[in-house]
């Protein structure tokens, strides 16, 4: 049953689902149904894995990445939590297992068509839920299986604040507008990149591809409307990010590779620090356009503390933990914002020097820039900068690339700008992401590589 097509595609999806939206279980089955669903994913990703350890070899995981998970596992031995600590080391494990489970069964296209899924799912429901809640329910809705004390509540503990009709920010179904909109645009990056690349993911006859194109458009729309109904200012800023991003990779693909490329690099990079100038120069300026504080939204209240709090212990750091455990010092009483216990830094660069040090973020980064590299010219040049025989001529001039090749440095690129204002890409989706990138860009260099899932389910009828 495991090496089905329809039992891999139903894993792939759950899994990627449940990522994406494990707050959504947990409001609906409780923290205890949640652990169900996941005792599930995690036991089938070990199996999966298992079933695979013929194939895998010891350079399939990216050094940083093994460098990084040993580090936090050893952390236990100096953290100030080490309960808290071994609960989280052991979510990292949990997550990093799923998602290798998901680089080993998935390439490209089928991740694209099974986040896909995922993400119609979700914008889907959260429209739906929002639309109930503000023409039946009428009324602020709390998340179900939990108690809280009568009077006025903080805004940040209701699932859904009734709002839809207002104009947001909506929270939907994962009961958060920061994590809402940045599926929204998970969906705006994945069905951008379905729709120019309908011809290559398994599309058989012109009037499918028509019909799928149509489609693609249509989910494009949703996912528009709900970054436009979440008015997360991130995500603004993502998409600008994201729309110079794929401009460059256009223009460095119709540039000769040698002396005319190099001289494009600069270029790009120099007009890149001149807009960074400029916006650190003008960031009161552009929050204000934003409709943001010059706090960044108490963020930088935040970040004061985290930093305050890692400058006493700046080398190794207090122990990893990922999520901030609220009943442990210094946690605790770290930071409240609106009467709710923060449970990030809202930065997971100042997460990681809090957890571990200078030393973790050094391994962090090198983690991040080594994937971010792989994308890159995997974006650039459709394969890996490696050496294969007779490629003496290779590169001399432009090739055509498959957009396909655009999704991991589009998804890298996402979770570097959210990195920025929340920790996320240390937990959930934006750990299991780069997991899979990293590994995904190691063992298969080209775009549309392998189909280890088609090919599964080919073996198995």
């Amino acid at each position: 049953m495991l090496q089905s097509r329809s039992f891999l595609s139903f894993f792939a999806t759950l899994t990627l689902f449940t990522l994406l939206a494990g707050d959504a279980l947990r409001y609906t089955l409780s923290w205890y149904g949640w652990g169900v669903v996941v005792a599930f994913i995690v036991a089938v990703s070990a199996t999966l894995v298992w079933q695979r350890r013929g194939v895998l070899r010891l350079g399939a995981a990216p050094y940083p990445l093994v460098l990084f998970m040993l580090l936090a596992t050893a952390s236990v031995a100096w953290s100030f939590y080490p309960g808290a600590s071994a609960l989280g080391i052991a979510g990292q494990w949990v997550t990093t297992l799923g998602a290798f489970a998901l680089a080993l069964i998935l390439d490209w296209a089928e991740l694209l068509r099974f986040l896909g899924r995922a993400i119609k799912y979700i914008l889907a429901l959260s429209l739906l839920f929002e639309l109930m809640v503000a023409t039946v329910v009428r009324v602020p809705v709390l998340p179900l299986w939990v108690e809280y004390p009568d009077g006025k509540l903080p805004l940040q503990l209701f699932w859904s604040r009734n709002v839809l009709f207002d104009g947001g920010p909506i929270q939907g179904i994962v009961g958060n507008s920061s994590l809402l909109a940045f599926v929204a645009l998970l969906g705006v990056i994945v069905f951008a990149v379905q729709f120019a690349a309908r011809s290559a993911i398994d599309l058989p006859t012109h009037t499918t591809l028509r019909r799928h194109g149509v489609g693609m458009v249509f989910w494009l729309a949703v996912s528009a409307l709900v970054v436009v109904l979440t008015r997360s200012a991130t995500i603004l800023l993502a998409l600008v990010v994201l729309a110079i991003v794929v401009a460059v990779v256009w223009t460095m693909r119709r540039i000769r590779v040698g002396a005319p490329r190099t001289i494009a690099y600069v270029v790009f990079a120099a007009a890149l620090a001149a807009v960074a100038t400029v916006s650190l120069v003008g960031r009161d300026g552009i929050l204000g356009l934003l409709g943001k504080s010059s706090d960044l939204t108490g963020r930088l209240g935040i970040w004061e503390a985290v930093v305050g709090l890692a400058e006493q212990r700046p080398v190794f750091g207090w122990g990893w933990v990922s999520y901030w455990a609220p009943w442990v010092a210094p946690f605790d009483t770290l930071e409240v914002r609106h009467g709710v216990l923060q449970l990030h830094a809202h930065n997971a660069w100042l997460d990681v020097w809090l957890q571990l040090g200078w030393v973790g973020m050094i391994v962090f980064a090198a983690l991040v820039l080594s994937t971010l590299l792989r994308s890159w010219f995997l974006a650039v040049d459709g394969s890996l900068p490696r050496n294969h025989p007779g490629d003496s001529d290779a590169g001399l001039a432009p090739k055509p690339h498959p957009a396909l090749s655009m999704l991991p440095l589009l998804l890298m690129v996402a979770l570097l700008v959210q990195s920025v204002a929340e920790s996320r890409l240390l937990v959930e989706y934006g750990w299991a992401l780069l997991v899979f990138v990293a590994i995904r860009t190691k063992i298969t260099p080209a775009a549309p590589a392998d189909r280890p899932l088609t090919d599964t389910a080919r073996r198995s009828a």
